[in-house]
């Protein structure tokens, strides 16, 4: 079978175009958000919308039902496979269906479950996040029609969002499902909406929580403050004792990469303050190349912490307060380890003695590319075709723990990770967005990639 020119590929999602977009909004209306129930009806119907349009283009898909690994109900999965001959190679396509949730609608601009085109992208909770990654595999898969010369298997995931519980119990229970070549993950992002890339790696994640406590009870400030600090200062104080003066993670045992595969490009200062909103003042922490600092070192947030409000806040000294760190880890580094770093640092710490508990939570690995992989040559390939421009290709700091997990029952499988994002998706916030030319080009990209795999 000859593999399909450029030129073809383009006219084909070209004249699918409007079939593609009109999909990928009625998926925005479906307000996937696993938060509100990962087993409720309306991810049920998600899942089935997902399978019947996998259908359209020629996919046996299904819905089924995942189980956690203590028996309870779990998600609702969608798998599917189109096998065009038992000698080809096997690609299997991942997305998720489930979207992040819309705390405060007011904070967009438009109607988040309403798909708005404006200015040549199209807003809406899960736009990009992962309702593209849909549409791209839609797209490819209908502009290859009976040109396809890869065994096609798909999974689209029903609980992303919300850590993937029961997604290792899944796969155990229908390995064959996901038995495959090459696994293309369209769940990342491309340099710009006009510059693709690959995904090189992703940062591991690991959490404690951790809490510090100063007092048995409650003291009256004009009483005791001086010598007694409050626990909320003494909780400062120990996050502070984490990172050196230049804002780096200071904790022996956390370890620290510089970019797989090495640094094509570095990234743009200016374009991280401009799409993260940074204050005109604030200098960004860390040294070395702001890749490294975004990508492969590692980095910690304080994602939660428990104070008196201030409203109606009264003059008491705190005894105890707690508070939860996630901890990005460098691509490499097993997270437990990590984590028992950090663990074990905290507990050696305590501000003017203070008393430290810290309890261990959830652990996910990272993922590093395999560069000379010879699936990676023809996904660049694929995509300077596409796009007419060479790519650049970029870590992710973000997580997507299930993808060592794959690689760790399939090792023999070549994992790509792509994906429908630009640095101003605004995934997980207001105003989430595609780019439509973008959009358009990761199909065109995907197709040939499918096509030059079947080599």
């Amino acid at each position: 079978m000859a593999a399909l020119t450029v030129d073809q590929v383009r006219e084909r999602v070209e004249s699918d175009w409007s079939r593609i977009v009109d999909l990928l909004n009625r998926k925005i209306a479906l307000a996937s958000v696993s938060a509100k129930g990962i087993t409720a009806e309306h991810m049920k119907r998600s899942a089935e919308f997902v399978a019947e349009e996998l259908k359209l283009v020629g996919i046996d898909a299904k819905v089924v039902q995942a189980a956690n690994d203590d028996g309870t109900p779990g998600a609702w999965e969608v798998i599917g496979s189109r096998i065009v001959d038992p000698g080809a190679p096997t690609v299997l396509l991942y997305a998720h269906h489930d979207v992040q949730p819309v705390p405060d609608p007011a904070e967009w601009n438009t109607d988040p479950f309403v798909g708005t085109e404006i200015d040549g992208r199209l807003y809406g909770r899960g736009s990009a996040d992962d309702g593209g990654g849909i549409a791209i595999h839609s797209g490819a898969l209908k502009a290859l029609g009976d040109d396809l010369p890869v065994n096609i298997k798909v999974f689209i995931e029903g609980e992303e969002e919300m850590g993937s519980p029961s997604f290792i119990p899944f796969i155990t229970a229908h390995k064959d499902e996901f038995d495959s070549d090459v696994i293309i993950v369209a769940d990342s992002g491309n340099w710009s909406a006009e510059i693709p890339s690959l995904t090189t790696s992703l940062r591991g994640n690991t959490c404690v929580d951790v809490t510090v406590r100063g007092l048995k009870h409650p003291v009256h400030s004009g009483q005791y403050g001086g010598p007694i600090l409050d626990s909320n200062t003494l909780a400062a104080m120990l996050i502070s004792s984490l990172y050196d003066d230049n804002g780096d993670i200071a904790v022996p045992g956390i370890a620290s990469e510089e970019p797989i595969g090495g640094l094509q490009q570095d990234v743009d200062e200016a374009g991280v303050r401009a799409d993260a909103g940074v204050v005109d003042g604030y200098a960004l922490a860390g040294s070395g190349s702001l890749a490294s600092r975004l990508w492969t070192k590692p980095s910690l947030t304080v994602i939660g912490f428990d104070a008196h409000p201030v409203d109606g806040s009264f003059n008491v000294i705190s005894p105890e307060t707690r508070f939860r760190l996630s901890l990005r880890t460098a691509p490499n580094q097993r997270p437990e380890e990590a984590q028992d770093a950090l663990a074990a640092f905290l507990l050696a710490n305590p501000p003017f003695g203070a008393e430290v508990e810290v309890a261990k939570l959830e652990n996910g690995m990272g993922w590093a590319m395999d560069p000379n992989a010879e699936a990676t040559k023809d996904a660049l390939e694929a995509m300077e075709e596409a796009f007419g421009v060479a790519p650049i290709n970029q870590g992710q700091g973000g997580s997507i723990p299930f993808i060592p997990e794959l690689q760790r029952l399939f090792p023999a499988a070549q994992v790509l990770v792509t994906g429908p994002e630009d640095p101003k998706a605004n995934a997980h916030s207001p105003n989430e967005s595609i780019s439509l030319y973008g959009l358009k080009h990761n199909v065109i990209t995907e197709a040939l990639l499918l096509s030059k795999l079947g080599k």
